[in-house]
């Protein structure tokens, strides 16, 4: 796993670790102030004074803000980073930890006071900072300021460090999964990711290949993946929580992972496939999701479904005009060959809604284009059925630090995908426009009567740069916004 950090805590000051580590970094509360904790060991460290040294930097102590100082001690001289923490909210202090962590690259040893006062959840949001900004991917070579090798964090408060770095590593896995190239990511590969993670992780799996696919009705994945020489997989991960209840809740987790999209016969530009390796990001924050479940002791029923294909262009590929027969007999034309990703989600919601009986659906995908015009790269675009779910949905993304804000399931706007052959059509036509919405209620004919929401993730799932937790790439974005919406209270 990229993120190759040691995060450890422990129980000391920071003169004992100013002579061990490269880097020493000190919390700084708005003002500036130096956090009161650490105020008095800072005195006589250096010659112009923590306060002088900010006054002398104008800063604010806002958060990811730095000020940074040499001092020499001994024989040896260690940089002192004065840290931003703004407000102190778990947001603002998984931005400071991933700008301590980014400054501390190259280093061997970082040692980080943590903020007096942030409680468990800040310090757990502070580890996820640290450990998020330290991730790096490639497949060949060596990044030129690798992340620090072990980070030593201030404190006693070690159980929410380690949660903090159980949602991290979990990201650290989505990012994985959607950054490798899709030259080796095949859906049989992906499928051989999940079984490895569920051994390790605690979860059951079942795979289903094409010859499954096809004689169980899932229509819509085989004809996505009949274009391509590496054939479709559904991918099922099952969680029981360690202390069974009957009465607990169930939920299905719907992912896209399409490990591939040319847009098939309806081929996308050049410029427009380059990122499409990334197209099955829904897919691996599901997978990613369920591997942190048992670490969580999430108490509630989990399904994962994971609709995996490669949409290429070929004498056997799907064209505009089929009609697809979905699992549980549903049909759909299709109009346009690269609005596959509904195709192959509309089997696993049918199947989930006919055989697994849950309480609450949640699918999410990198579905429309439309979703990233709308609400651009920071905010994933939510539907859903019931204001219950939509609320629960919207406060876990705010928690999270992965943000969604609801859009509308505008009924008027149904008969943008009526089909003169089929039950409906796979994109919308006469006007409307509403890409990200019609395609929503696409997905909403497959679901039953259920509590269903959808995630259209297309903005940010991928970032062009680093940003705080954010890294140029696959973002891992859903995993932390899942997570805490099935342990609200693991903080």
């Amino acid at each position: 796993m990229p993120v190759n950090t040691q995060l450890h805590s422990v129980d000391g000051t920071i003169r004992d670790f100013a002579t061990t580590a490269e880097v020493v970094a000190v919390p700084v509360q708005a003002g500036p102030e130096i956090d009161p904790a650490y105020a008095d060991e800072l005195t006589g460290l250096f010659a112009l004074g923590a306060a002088d040294l900010l006054a002398h930097e104008e800063a604010k102590g806002g958060p990811g803000e730095i000020v940074a100082a040499p001092l020499r001690l001994g024989d040896g001289i260690t940089d002192l980073l004065l840290y931003g923490v703004g407000d102190g909210s778990p947001a603002a202090l998984r931005r400071a930890g991933a700008a301590v962590a980014r400054r501390g690259r190259g280093c061997a040893h970082v040692a980080a006071a943590v903020p007096s006062g942030a409680g468990e959840e800040g310090l757990a949001a502070f580890a996820e900072g640290l450990l998020l900004a330290s991730y790096d991917f490639r497949v060949g070579g060596s990044p030129k300021k690798p992340a620090a090798e072990k980070i030593t964090l201030l404190t006693d408060a070690g159980a929410a460090v380690e949660r903090g770095a159980t949602v991290a590593g979990a990201v650290a896995i989505a990012r994985d999964l959607a950054n490798t190239p899709s030259r080796e990511k095949t859906p049989q590969w992906l499928a051989e990711q999940a079984e490895r993670l569920a051994a390790e992780s605690g979860l059951t799996v079942r795979i289903r290949d094409e010859r499954e696919l096809r004689s169980g009705g899932f229509g819509g994945i085989v004809a996505v993946g009949a274009g391509s020489a590496r054939p479709p997989r559904l991918i099922e991960l099952t969680y029981e929580p360690d202390t069974p209840d009957a009465s607990a809740r169930h939920v299905v987790l719907v992912g896209k992972g399409i490990t591939f999209d040319s847009g098939g016969l309806s081929l996308k530009p050049n410029e427009s496939m380059k990122a499409m390796k990334t197209d099955m990001a829904g897919g691996a924050a599901v997978i990613a999701a369920m591997t942190a479940l048992r670490a969580l002791r999430v108490p509630v029923r989990v399904t994962g479904l994971v609709a995996a294909a490669e949409n290429l262009p070929s004498g056997s590929a799907m064209r505009p005009s089929d009609v697809i027969r979905h699992y549980g007999g549903t049909t759909s034309e299709v109009l346009n060959t690269d609005a596959e990703g509904r195709l192959v989600l509309a089997d696993a919601l049918a199947y989930a809604d006919a055989e697994l009986d849950p309480d609450a659906l949640v699918d999410i995908a990198t579905l429309t284009g439309a979703a990233k015009i709308a609400l651009g790269t920071r905010q994933g675009a939510l539907y859903a059925t019931e204001d219950s779910l939509a609320a629960e949905l919207l406060g876990a993304g705010a928690e999270s630090g992965e943000p969604l804000w609801r859009m509308p399931l505008t009924d008027e706007y149904r008969e943008a995908i009526d089909s003169d052959v089929a039950d409906v059509a796979n994109v919308g036509r006469g006007g409307f426009r509403a890409g990200s919405i019609v395609a929503a209620l696409f997905l909403r004919e497959f679901t039953g009567q259920r509590a269903w929401a959808h995630l259209d993730v297309a903005g940010p799932a991928r970032a062009g740069s680093d940003d705080a937790e954010i890294t140029r790439g696959a973002t891992g974005y859903g995993v932390r916004l899942l997570l805490r919406w099935l342990r609200p209270d693991a903080a």
